[in-house]
């Protein structure tokens, strides 16, 4: 019979699940292969259905394969696993998640090099548009641009946004930690703007207007950052308040 000393349990389980997705997972390739998870749970599920069901050879099958697949993860997570067994010896490392759920334990990799580009691009004037997709369809960009799929660094990103650069006009779109798309136009906004707003904050307003994302500009003529979201402007002269906004949104 259940009892509350098997919902502890289960307790337990979830949370430590959620600090080794939160410290190791969250943010990196291997963050993809976790929706493989549910339907692994799925078949468990669905060979205990067919078992009880008394469709022994369609239970045995479901399970035998689930099986297999879990060992396979062993193989895929190595790299994590390894270092979860790593963290489990470290006892300044535990005292680190458990004061901060986890969140110490992130690559920042990718903040630091948007936040580096974008300070250094506003210091010289350098214009800029970059996109973090949210709930967004692909639909609501005009067009997407060119194919990047590269890791985010400073360097990557001050290329591109070079005034010298085919692809400096148009947007980059940042998609599961990785620069997926540079040169991207955006809908523009049909909203009557302040004299001051260009053609890159008509676009950034535009596409918040239309969908959940989150767009980062920076004006090439003021030298400005700025953040639409639900078709609104904030303006950030502080670059430690535009860090922190831009880490909840990598976080969703």
């Amino acid at each position: 019979m259940f009892n509350w000393l098997d919902l502890v349990q289960i307790l337990v389980i979830v949370i430590l699940i959620w600090i080794f997705y939160r410290t190791f997972i969250k943010n990196t390739q291997s963050e993809k292969l976790v929706r493989g998870l549910f339907s692994l749970a799925a078949l468990w599920i669905l060979g205990f259905v067919m078992s009880w069901a008394h469709l022994w050879l369609l239970g045995r099958f479901f399970h035998w394969t689930a099986l297999f697949l879990s060992l396979s993860l062993i193989v895929v997570f190595q790299p994590e696993l390894r270092k979860f067994i790593a963290m489990m010896g470290n006892v300044d490392t535990w005292r680190e998640i458990i004061a901060h759920g986890g969140i110490g334990m992130r690559d920042t990799s990718s903040l630091d090099a948007i936040c580096s580009a974008v300070e250094y691009m506003s210091a010289k004037h350098t214009g800029a548009l970059i996109v973090f997709p949210m709930k967004m369809t692909d639909s609501v960009i005009t067009k997407p641009g060119v194919r990047i799929d590269a890791a985010i660094t400073t360097e990557l990103i001050l290329t591109i946004f070079f005034n010298k650069t085919p692809l400096h006009d148009g947007a980059m779109i940042i998609e599961n930690n990785r620069i997926a798309y540079a040169g991207a136009i955006l809908p523009l906004s049909q909203n009557n703007l302040n004299w001051k707003y260009g053609t890159r904050h008509r676009a950034a307003l535009g596409l918040s207007e239309q969908s959940g994302a989150v767009v980062l500009v920076v004006s090439e003529e003021s030298g400005d950052i700025s953040i639409a979201e639900r078709g609104k402007f904030t303006k950030y002269d502080d670059i430690k308040k535009l860090r922190a906004k831009l880490e909840k949104v990598l976080e969703k």
